[in-house]
């Protein structure tokens, strides 16, 4: 059920304020704060570069990640700010929250297509034309799903399939309220031509 949840690799920073964070700074660390969970806040460093890979992978602030520390146990966590400075647009602070297996978040989750071989559209040269890779989820963080499935037997050209149709894990939810498109089977490009044609010369 749950999918494989990424490391985030931390140190413990020793001493809080500005001066330790100025020297955080400048031996290419970000310093960062964990907190939540009902435990004392946590004062972390990042490593600067480390840090910013995984920023340019995108959906930060929406990934769940389980947090290294060295000496302490791994605890899931989700970023909740990330302070940057306003002229480079580099980070320079990260907040983190500890979060309970019980605790209600929203996250992307993949969308897996089955059965195209099913799919008299696809057969007829129809086009799987996918509008959403990824869906957000309500999900609970200690059973998070590594996917969803839309099934696509009997799938015919023209067809639409939308969130209500997709047959979600138990307790979990999308999080916009209402029943967007995720796919639909468009038809072939000379079907449309013909399909053109035909209502230009009745017109």
């Amino acid at each position: 059920m749950a999918g494989e949840i990424p490391d985030l690799i931390a140190e413990a920073r020793t001493g809080t304020g500005k001066g330790a964070a100025r020297q955080a700074r400048r031996e290419q660390l970000v310093p960062g704060i964990v907190y939540g969970g009902g435990v004392d806040p946590q004062p972390i460093n990042i490593k600067y570069n480390y840090l910013l890979t995984k920023l340019r992978k995108g959906r930060f602030l929406s990934t769940l990640f389980n947090l290294k520390v060295e000496g302490q146990e791994d605890v899931r966590v989700i970023c909740r700010g990330v302070q940057r400075d306003v002229v480079k647009d580099l980070p320079t602070h990260v907040d983190l929250m500890r979060l309970r297996r019980t605790s209600r978040i929203n996250l992307f989750i993949h969308v897996n297509f089955e059965n195209q071989d099913l799919a008299p559209g696809l057969k007829r040269g129809g086009t799987l034309t996918v509008v959403r890779q990824e869906v957000e989820l309500e999900v609970t963080a200690g059973d998070i799903p590594d996917h969803i499935t839309v099934d696509l037997t009997g799938k015919n050209i023209g067809d639409v399939i939308h969130i209500e149709d997709i047959a979600l894990p138990e307790g979990v939810v999308p999080s916009i309220k209402r029943n967007f498109v995720i796919a639909n089977i468009a038809a072939p490009s000379g079907l449309r031509s013909e399909d053109n044609a035909e209502e230009a010369a009745e017109e």
